[in-house]
């Protein structure tokens, strides 16, 4: 298995450290985690992203909002910002 050798600063070493005691896990295991955690996270957002810009990028999507005089942006002379 391959290993991959990674350098924190002493602040953020204790707080994994203690992390990882709170959850009854070594710190190894809980870097494990995360990291394996952050990649599910990754996967999941990208393969949304794939599935917002298939819909989304479809025109005749786009021909039926317009048809059914949906706009929901901000109104016109308007920044889109809250007051």
């Amino acid at each position: 298995m391959s290993a991959l050798n990674v350098e924190f600063p002493d602040a953020e070493l204790q707080e994994i450290r203690e992390i990882a005691q709170e959850r009854g896990m070594t710190m190894k295991a809980f870097v494990r985690s995360a990291t394996a955690d952050a990649i599910a996270r990754h996967r999941a957002l990208k393969a949304g992203a794939d599935v917002f810009r298939r819909v989304f990028d479809d025109p005749a999507l786009a021909d039926a909002i317009a048809a059914a005089g949906i706009d929901d942006g901000p109104a016109p002379g308007t920044t889109g910002r809250a007051a």
